[in-house]
């Protein structure tokens, strides 16, 4: 470690858990390279946000120009050029019917910025959501979270109106894909008779793949229900796809998967490569029944993060990464299934394009805690970041960049393997 972090790093708030021990100079594309010479294959993508690559070129050029043009312009004083530019991006990503945007910074922002348009839109208060959701660090939000409980523990009490239903995770509720799409519709059929009624529900809350619940995908019959049933009853659906948006599942969307349309839809992580960008999106009409002003912030839709974000979609586009996800998905699944085929504690491989999940049970997911963390670990060792998901750290999720090449994943796999059969002895 350098001078600088030996003297700096303790006044950081130990609030920050750190995963690794890595003191980052620089990054590029899939890697990242430490102050001590070393490098590593980062499959973390900061969570899922630099889908486009750490330091694509194309971002970092729009940045630097738009730096020297216009930094801050307050929505609410100037609509700058760069908004009106990522506005017409938007437009050829997203379905015509969600044709009304808004702009904040996180994913937080943007879910509980969704929650109060359904609110307002429907003048009803409740709100359901699934297990294993993760929505958010902010009060509502943390309300809405139900992964695990760390991240809400000592901050009751929280916003009430949140209801929980069971999300459709077979390997979890012991059920095939089908049985588990009935149980669920029919426990959230049961919920509207017996928890909160469709005239007090603004909104039904789903992530389109569940992310730190564990990246499980739900059946398509499931959403495809779910949309009737949210229709059927006069409630919102809102889909979360902070992590699941924009090329994650070699999709724009998860949504594309199942062919659903929401009624709002969040994104944010991947939006913009790495700058503070988030985005609320709905009909129009439904955000015209948002009082005005009732709803804002300093920052939301910065003029640099926007010109971040036509670069990013431009990016995306141009060089096809939405066809290497779905091509590199397959890839990194089927070498994860071999590597299973050796280790009968590694239970399942799931997952879209390249947002992937492989999980671990030893007696049940929660025995398999101590495994995951030292498979992570001696993956570091060999030069590759993963992280874990799910309410136990059971399952190992995979976030790479949306342009990593097949070399890379035969890489990461190989240091992979290494680190599974080495944990497992």
């Amino acid at each position: 470690m350098t001078e600088s972090y030996e003297k700096n790093f303790p006044h950081l708030s130990p609030v920050w858990s750190h995963i690794f021990p890595i003191e980052a100079e620089r990054a590029e594309g899939s890697w990242i390279y430490a102050t001590d010479g070393r490098k590593y294959l980062d499959f973390t993508c900061g969570i899922g946000v630099t889908n486009t690559g750490h330091c694509h070129p194309r971002v970092v050029a729009a940045i630097q120009k738009q730096a020297g043009l216009f930094i801050h312009a307050q929505a609410n004083i100037v609509v700058h050029q760069p908004m009106l530019a990522f506005v017409e991006e938007l437009r050829t990503i997203l379905p015509p019917e969600l044709d009304g945007y808004f702009f904040s910074n996180s994913g937080a922002e943007a879910v509980e910025g969704a929650l109060k348009l359904a609110r307002a839109a429907t003048g009803k208060q409740n709100v359901i959501v699934f297990s294993g959701s993760f929505h958010g660090r902010t009060s509502a939000t943390m309300a809405l979270t139900t992964s695990k409980t760390g991240y809400k523990a000592g901050h009751q009490l929280l916003p009430s109106g949140v209801y929980i239903a069971p999300y459709p995770y077979p390997l979890k509720l012991g059920m095939d894909e089908e049985r588990a799409s009935a149980y669920c519709i029919e426990t959230l059929e049961e919920m509207f008779a017996a928890q909160s009624a469709p005239n007090e529900t603004a909104a039904v809350l789903i992530e389109p793949v569940l992310g730190e619940g564990g990246y499980v995908p739900p059946p398509k019959s499931f959403m495809k229900a779910l949309r009737e049933l949210c229709t059927k009853n006069g409630v919102l659906l809102i889909f979360d796809e902070v992590q699941c948006g924009f090329g994650r599942t070699g999709t724009w969307f998860a949504r594309e998967h199942y062919d659903v349309l929401p009624d709002i839809m969040t994104a944010a992580k991947g939006i913009a490569s790495g700058l503070p960008l988030s985005g609320i999106f709905s009909s129009l009409d439904l955000m015209k029944k948002w009082p005005t002003g009732s709803h804002g912030g300093t920052y939301g839709g910065n003029a640099v993060a926007m010109a971040a974000g036509v670069a990013t979609i431009k990016a995306i586009k141009e060089e096809k990464m939405l066809e290497n996800a779905l091509v590199r998905g397959e890839q990194l699944r089927a070498g994860l299934k071999a590597i299973a085929a050796k280790h009968p504690e590694l239970v399942e491989v799931r997952g879209l394009g390249l947002m992937v999940g492989s999980e671990f049970s030893v007696g049940g997911a929660k025995g398999a805690k101590p495994l995951v963390k030292a498979i992570l670990k001696n993956a570091e060792d060999g030069g590759l970041l993963l992280l874990s998901a799910g309410t136990f750290d059971s399952t190992v999720r995979w976030i790479p960049p949306l342009n990593v090449t097949a070399a890379q994943i035969e890489e990461g796999l190989g240091i992979f393997g290494r680190a599974v059969d080495s944990a497992s002895r």
